[in-house]
């Protein structure tokens, strides 16, 4: 099979206010669909990011229901250009910065976690690419 990306991925939160609040409000994601006590989406460059109160996802009767639990991970892609700056950033709004990791052949990345303790990457462009 041959995909073009992963168009979308998902995360199970507590509390919708909290998540927007960071996901929005710090980090500057564009809320793209909303419904009050069950979910929030966020468009993260060409992707989505789905964040779900899990109980309620489970419960779904126009998609399959699915539903998770624990500290997931996602990462964020930038330019190498770019880095240093959203590095900052993150930094500047008092989110601390949990470890940075040399890939190797120039690229960098770096974690910090949002409210609900999932561990969010910034990984330079290119560093999986062929």
């Amino acid at each position: 099979m041959q995909f073009v990306r992963i168009k979308e991925t998902c995360l199970y939160v507590q509390d919708l206010q909290q998540t927007k609040d960071f996901y929005q409000g710090k980090l500057g994601l564009k809320v793209i669909g909303e419904v009050a006590g069950r979910h929030l989406f966020f468009r993260a460059g060409e992707s989505v990011l789905l964040c779900f109160i899990a109980a309620e996802s489970a419960k779904s009767q126009m998609v399959p229901p699915h539903f998770g639990q624990g500290n997931m991970h996602l990462a964020f892609e930038v330019s190498p250009a770019d880095y240093a700056v959203r590095k900052t950033e993150i930094e500047n709004l008092g989110i601390p910065i949990e470890m940075e990791y040399d890939w190797g052949r120039g690229f960098l990345s770096f974690y910090f976690r949002d409210p609900d303790q999932h561990v969010l990457e910034i990984v330079m462009t290119g560093m999986w690419e062929k």
